[in-house]
């Protein structure tokens, strides 16, 4: 019998249809799988609760009558008709292709073969039965292990695998995140099911020894039909498909089924005893590409695939001629999402497309034009933060009716789709998405796990603003990058999530909550604020005020222009666990470590707000005491450390340091009048508790008077107020020493009074720096400096310094 593999992920109506399709005898399951699959005629088979059942059946083997011309398994891919199709494979195609790769990569008793793919999909296959075939082992991975970087190297590390395959995008990410040290065993890499590009395979021979080879082949040609071995060198920057495996012809053709010369393009034909069967009652489709042989007995089949043969016999794969796409090694028919949409009755016209505005990273985007029902009711708009309705209509539809790996991340509203001048659709003219919409508002990071977030999310998906707000699946986030994501959390904040927690947490605000429920803090003072751009080899670093955050960095970062990289340093203790520092000489240590970091080597450029601007020319002294050159400390209104006194703050009490806090809070954070600290200042019942409880009850009003804008806990804001302590205190003990001067730029806020005028315009930098102050004057207070409109002149006045 054949066997009919069932992803139990899928929709329950694409697994009713498959099963209706195929009219299987007997389903193979487990118990706790069994109410969620549709009804059957089939005899079911719980695999774990009915041994009782199977204990009774003899133990002899059956008498078997299969010829090798028989049917092996029915696959299922994806449809342009709107549903999917069945691909049939017989007995002897599978085992010439199992045959053939015993006979040229020779596994042994002592390789391990680690099977992760997938068993819906015909790499499986292979995992399955070529080390059965040839006596190695076969080491299952967990359920949705495949995904997960970190997972493959500890078990490729424990159970000594040898032999594994990758689709090249997972390969990418196993390289990114996993642990190349622990996986030093495997003796040989297959990868499959998308094209490997020159650069991936470049990367993958310099970090992994292991032998690399690059096999093609579709579904309805038993797996793979040729095969290519990586090597480094070579005059061509691109990677091909190779040679045609044993007992298979390959030929390029025209469109008279005439083959091409050498070098020129033609679609890819497939003939010999791996071709399949057909598609599994489906004569017509069968018959368009299951085709005669011109050259010989049996059939070819049309792969739709363009090739051109290279002058030393091997081929070069170069794209599709129809709308059938390669998605992180998912087969995709544009034409089945499309079918499925327009069955929707909102939706007039659709278009789906594959885009990849950012290299390397491809996403489905859906093109909708509404009804004229749903247009007049005004169903055309942008929707609000949550997305606009009809999307979420449709993306619903979809999601039950589809796998998940064919929902569009991105859906485009439109009242026409462009046309061609022929009438088609114009694919190229359609626009790139803009998933916030015209009137979407950004909501900035707030404290430092979502601003650590923001950032990696900006990396991953290419992009050089988030808020807190955005979902990282419609901002172009798919299950790939996903796993990419987790992975780097666990690498920046030293603990693993589970993958669903983002499925279920899209948002920064959402996921950041997580992050800090199970992790006890971050592992650095060092937020990457905007770490990407070209303007120069190095970066700019941001150096917090008295609060500790830099929070109303991110504005001014903005400013600077996206090819400008910026990194923050904030206090360390704002996640009320961690102990403050409390002297800029120890601030000055760790941030000068820290920032060797992300830039190992000169020249630096160091900057700072208020408090910041002390602690960047203290981190200046440490790093040219340790030999490291640098370019400019940048100081936004602070005055020079001999001239600052203490204030009035020295006989405060906690609940005096608490409304403080809190007032800084709403004007910077909220940017309010700050109504809860005036609330609570004057009211005797709060000032008359003990501290602990003053500050439980200050959190719980901050909560309710801004929802989901505020969800830091007690210890956070306990954090926030004993750094504020802490760095106040050490801003009136530190006595800069004699030191290397330094180039300083020094921006300063207009003097209120004119009498202020005559006093030094430098306030005390010109006997610590490196030649003349270069002086920057802009409107606003000091309060108000990093606030609009005054926060322009500052970056003005920086982009000026930078180009010094």
């Amino acid at each position: 019998g054949a066997y009919v593999p069932l992803d139990p992920s899928y929709p329950q109506e694409r697994l009713a249809f498959m099963l209706t399709d195929a009219a299987v005898p007997v389903l193979l399951t487990q118990a706790h799988l069994r109410a969620t699959l549709p009804t059957t005629g089939a005899q079911v088979i719980c695999l774990d609760a009915d041994w009782g059942t199977i204990a009774v059946q003899p133990t002899t083997n059956p008498v078997s009558a299969v010829q090798p011309e028989h049917l092996a398994y029915v696959i299922y891919t994806s449809g342009s008709m709107g549903r999917p199709k069945g691909a049939m494979n017989a007995h002897c195609g599978v085992v010439n292709r199992l045959l053939w790769m015993q006979d040229t990569y020779q596994l042994q008793p002592d390789d391990r073969v680690l099977q992760k793919t997938p068993f819906s999909f015909d790499v499986s296959v292979w995992e399955f039965f070529w080390p059965i075939l040839s006596g190695a082992r076969l080491v299952l991975a967990k359920p949705e292990g495949h995904k997960d970087p970190v997972y493959l190297s500890q078990i490729i590390a424990a159970q000594a695998i040898t032999t594994l395959h990758f689709v090249p995008s997972m390969l990418s990410a196993f390289l990114d995140a996993g642990d190349l040290r622990m996986v030093q065993g495997v003796r040989r890499v297959i990868c499959s099911g998308e094209a490997l590009s020159y650069e991936l395979q470049q990367r993958c021979m310099a970090q992994w020894d292991a032998a690399l080879h690059n096999l093609y082949g579709p579904t309805e040609a038993a797996v793979d039909v040729s095969f290519w071995a990586c090597r480094s060198q070579g005059d061509r920057r691109m990677v091909p498909i190779g040679r045609p495996v044993a007992n298979t012809q390959l030929y390029v053709l025209d469109a008279a089924l005439q083959p091409v010369p050498v070098g020129v393009a033609g679609e890819l034909h497939i003939g010999g005893i791996q071709v399949g069967q057909g598609y599994l009652n489906r004569p017509e489709l069968t018959a368009e590409k299951f085709i005669a042989n011109p050259f010989g007995s049996g059939r070819l089949y049309k792969t739709g695939d363009l090739a051109r043969w290279l002058p030393d016999g091997n081929l070069e794969y170069l794209g599709r001629i129809d709308q059938q796409v390669k998605l992180r090694g998912f087969r995709i028919e544009l034409g089945e999402i499309e079918s499925v949409l327009s069955s929707h009755p909102a939706v007039q016209e659709v278009a789906v497309v594959a885009r990849e505005d950012a290299p390397g990273e491809k996403r489905l985007v859906a093109y909708v034009v509404p009804s004229a029902r749903v247009q007049g009711s005004g169903g055309r708009g942008q929707g609000t933060e949550d997305g606009a309705p009809l999307e979420a209509e449709l993306r619903s539809h979809l999601q039950a009716r589809l796998p998940d790996y064919m929902l569009p991340s991105a859906f485009v509203l439109l009242d026409a789709l462009p046309l061609t001048p022929n009438g088609k659709v114009d694919r190229k003219a359609l626009p790139i998405p803009d998933q916030r919409g015209a009137e979407a508002q950004i909501t900035d990071p707030r404290y430092g796990t979502e601003q650590q977030l923001a950032a990696l999310w900006m990396q991953l998906l290419g992009i050089s603003q988030v808020g807190i707000h955005d979902n990282f699946f419609a901002l172009g986030g798919h299950s790939l990058l996903a796993v990419r994501l987790i992975s780097a959390i666990r690498q920046q904040f030293g603990h693993q999530l589970p993958l669903a927690t983002l499925f279920t947490n899209p948002t920064i605000a959402q996921l950041a909550r997580e992050v800090h429920r199970t992790s006890a803090r971050s592992s650095s003072p060092l937020v990457p604020i905007q770490p990407h751009g070209h303007r120069a080899p190095f970066f700019f670093i941001f150096i917090h005020a008295a609060g500790g955050s830099v929070f109303s960095f991110y504005a001014l970062a903005r400013l600077l222009g996206p090819d400008q990289p910026c990194y923050g340093l904030q206090s360390v203790g704002l996640d009320g666990i961690s102990d403050p520092q409390t002297t800029i000489e120890s601030m000055a240590e760790c941030y000068a470590d820290q920032i060797r970091t992300v830039q190992p080597s000169g020249p630096y450029w160091i900057g700072g707000y208020s408090l910041g601007g002390t602690i960047a020319y203290a981190v200046a002294q440490v790093l040219r005491r340790d030999g490291y050159t640098v370019a400019r400390v940048i100081i936004l209104d602070t005055p020079a450390p001999a001239t600052v006194q203490s204030g009035n703050w020295l006989d405060w009490s906690e609940a005096d340091w608490l409304i403080d806090v809190i007032t800084m809070i709403e004007e910077q954070m909220f940017k309010t009048s700050a109504p809860v600290a005036v609330a609570l200042a004057h009211d005797p019942d709060w000032l008359s508790q003990p501290p602990a409880i003053q500050l439980r009850q200050a959190n719980q009003h901050l909560h309710q008077a801004y929802l989901d804008a505020w969800d830091a806990s007690d210890d956070m804001l306990r954090g926030f107020v004993r750094v504020y302590q802490a760095n106040l205190y050490a801003s009136v003990s530190y006595q800069p020493h004699a030191g290397v001067p330094v180039p300083i730029t020094l921006v300063r806020t207009l003097p209120l009074k004119e009498s202020e005028q005559d006093v030094d315009p430098t306030w005390g930098w010109t006997a610590l720096a490196d030649g003349d102050i270069d002086l920057h004057w802009v409107a606003g207070e000091h309060l108000s400096l990093l606030d609009e409109p005054f926060i322009r002149e500052v970056a003005t006045a920086i982009n000026q310094a930078l180009d010094l």
